[in-house]
């Protein structure tokens, strides 16, 4: 059985941290927080707020945490990050066994309730992924989801990922005529919503050490509670 820890006196500041060892760290991820930063915004990260976690403060300190994979600034839920080099590579390295599910509400209702979109994504120079038909110019990307509430010209949907291409559920989704509600870069233009209603629920991996397989998942966020009701 591995062994880890769940909070603590010493948080990360604005993160739920869900599983902690000398291997991994597990955390939930708020809407609006980049994973790892960039030209602009290299400090209020993901990333930079465990590195200070892990550091306990003491800058000098050689912890650090590694990235092994992302969610968009937008997209709230369940990241993984690994203690090691070692285990970054053995959780990338494994990540097609990886089981990731998220939740979303989009606009309009699903035909079928249920399915797998699948295409091969390509991103144009203005950094917007889109499909192509040509397999030479794309990555495969599959998404399968299933209706599981209706309600007030919105839908709730469980989502699994097949493939990990960038923004991919939001590119299916919207291509499929049923943008994610608030995504202002793929959805409708103005559509009222401030936050973009895309949660990354639960995540299944094997642990870097031990090989067991460990799962995490998080509740239905507020917002879409507030989107869909109870």
């Amino acid at each position: 059985m591995t062994t880890g820890r769940k909070g603590g006196k010493h948080q990360p500041r604005g993160l739920d941290l869900l599983y902690e060892d000398p291997d991994v760290i597990v955390i939930a991820k708020p809407s609006g927080l980049p994973t790892i930063g960039t030209d602009r915004d290299k400090s209020r990260t993901v990333h930079a707020i465990l590195n200070d976690y892990v550091r306990r403060g003491n800058p000098k300190s050689r912890h650090r945490v590694y990235v092994v994979h992302r969610l968009d600034r937008d997209t709230s839920g369940i990241l993984i990050f690994a203690r090691s080099e070692p285990a970054k590579h053995y959780l990338q390295g494994n990540w097609g066994e990886t089981e990731k599910k998220y939740l979303a509400v989009v606009h309009g209702r699903m035909v079928p309730p249920e399915g797998t979109i699948s295409s091969y994504l390509a991103e144009n120079s203005a950094l917007r992924v889109f499909s192509t038909p040509d397999p030479a110019k794309g990555k495969l990307a599959q998404t399968a989801y299933s209706t599981l509430k209706e309600a007030k010209g919105f839908s709730l949907l469980a989502v699994t990922l097949l493939t990990g291409r960038k923004h991919q559920i939001r590119v299916h989704l919207a291509e499929k005529g049923h943008p994610i509600v608030g995504d202002s870069k793929y959805g409708k233009a103005g559509d009222g919503h401030q936050w973009l209603a895309l949660h990354a629920q639960s995540v299944t991996f094997t642990h870097p050490t031990t090989g067991e397989r460990l799962s995490f998942s998080t509740p239905v966020p507020d917002y879409f509670t507030r989107l869909l009701g109870k």
